[in-house]
């Protein structure tokens, strides 16, 4: 009987130790409330008064789970989604980020699948604005309030990508790198002519690369990031046309799925805690350029300064400006410098649930191809996080 006592206790003893060895976190955000905003494009202008969702931080759903496989080494893996809790019966969820990984300890961590990149991974650690949905960002640019809910974004940067491999070290004397590879590709056979489903044939690939790097020193922190994505379409001579550079010129650096292209961003950032307030800068530079007419291209270049504080233990606020410049090359070759600057506050009503006002304006100069255009933008709205 002793025995068996002691064999039960044994096993149950197993069990519990084995399940301590794993564990899976569910989390998320759910950000809802009310926006308002214009966009004048010459003489065109749209108001917008809407119930909105996401201004503050884009609401989200996910699972977070590691297990301890011994020796240092342990598994892990995120799912995560996003929401639209204004949509009707949750519209429009998407895959943030799918991915599962192995870290060993002392040495860093190697993930695979759909993930952010190295460039959004640093400037989402020096952006004032904790990278907001509201117009008023030089470094992450959201477009004006519309009807669907959330703005889009100008795509100052590729955000993230799929068929993604990354890899993070551990931090070495405050220093820590980062390295990302992209690779999906598919070379299809010229079918004869006159038959089913016949295609021109050739290679499509999407591939890319990025590095960064930072660095924590005592209240600083410092970081840069560099990645390059390249999109080939043999099946056709295709370029960047007029009207893309136009686009290009007017609402941000769009070109990142259009055929045979190279995309290239740059982005270096700093933070600075004094303790009574955080400094914040950040520069910022993305080129697309045609694969089959290299003197056909889109940039952005720009450039952030802002501050962030507690105000009172319950009242946080920040502020951020700057400027930048699109420039393009190829028909109608339009430049434009543009402007844009953002207040914000945060009342804390509890460690989880806070409400929000944010305020930001943006202007862009008149091109040879656009007129001038400005928007301007405020929310408010209250966020919980579990």
């Amino acid at each position: 009987m002793k025995k068996s006592l002691f064999a039960i206790a044994a096993v149950t003893a197993f069990a519990g130790a084995a399940q301590a060895q794993s564990s899976v976190t569910v989390y998320g955000i759910l950000d809802v409330g009310f926006a308002s905003g214009y966009a004048k494009n010459g003489a065109t202008k749209t108001t917008n008064n809407l119930f909105d969702q996401s201004r503050s931080t884009s609401s989200r759903l996910g699972f977070r789970g590691t297990e301890d496989l011994g020796g240092g080494l342990s598994a892990f893996f995120t799912i995560e989604t996003g929401l639209t809790p204004q949509g009707s019966n949750f519209s429009g969820v998407n895959n943030r980020q799918s991915f599962v990984g192995l870290r060993s300890k002392g040495m860093g961590a190697v993930s695979i699948g759909n993930q952010y990149t190295v460039e959004h991974n640093a400037i989402v650690a020096t952006d004032p604005g904790a990278s907001n949905n509201v117009t008023g960002s030089i470094i992450r640019p959201a477009g004006p309030v519309t009807d669907s809910g959330q703005g889009t974004l100008s795509n100052a940067y590729v955000v993230q990508s799929t068929n993604m491999i990354i890899a993070n070290s551990d931090t070495f004397a405050g220093f820590r790198g980062n390295a990302m590879y992209v690779s999906n590709g598919t070379d299809t056979t010229q079918s004869a002519s006159g038959t089913t489903n016949a295609t021109n044939g050739g290679n499509t690939n999407y591939s890319g690369w990025g590095l960064s790097a930072d660095y924590t020193w005592k209240k600083l922190y410092v970081t840069a990031a560099y990645q390059s994505f390249k999109n080939v379409n043999d099946n056709g001579v295709q370029t960047l046309t007029a009207a893309q550079i136009a686009a290009g010129a007017s609402a941000g650096v769009t070109g990142a799925t259009l055929p045979n292209t190279t995309d290239n961003g740059t982005y270096v950032g700093a933070t600075y805690d004094f303790g009574v307030l955080k400094a914040f800068a950040g520069w910022i530079d993305r080129k697309v350029t045609s694969n089959v007419a290299s003197n056909n291209y889109l940039k952005r270049t720009g450039q952030q300064i802002g501050v962030r504080s507690f105000i009172t233990p319950k009242i946080e606020g920040w502020a951020s400006g700057g400027n930048g410049r699109y420039d393009a090359f190829g028909p109608t070759s339009p430049t434009a410098n543009f402007v844009a600057w953002q207040l914000g506050s945060n009342y804390y009503l509890s460690k989880r649930t806070n409400l929000y006002g944010i305020y930001g304006v943006t202007q862009t100069s008149s091109t040879s191809a656009t007129s001038a255009s400005a928007a301007s933008q405020f929310a408010v709205g209250v966020r919980h996080t579990f």
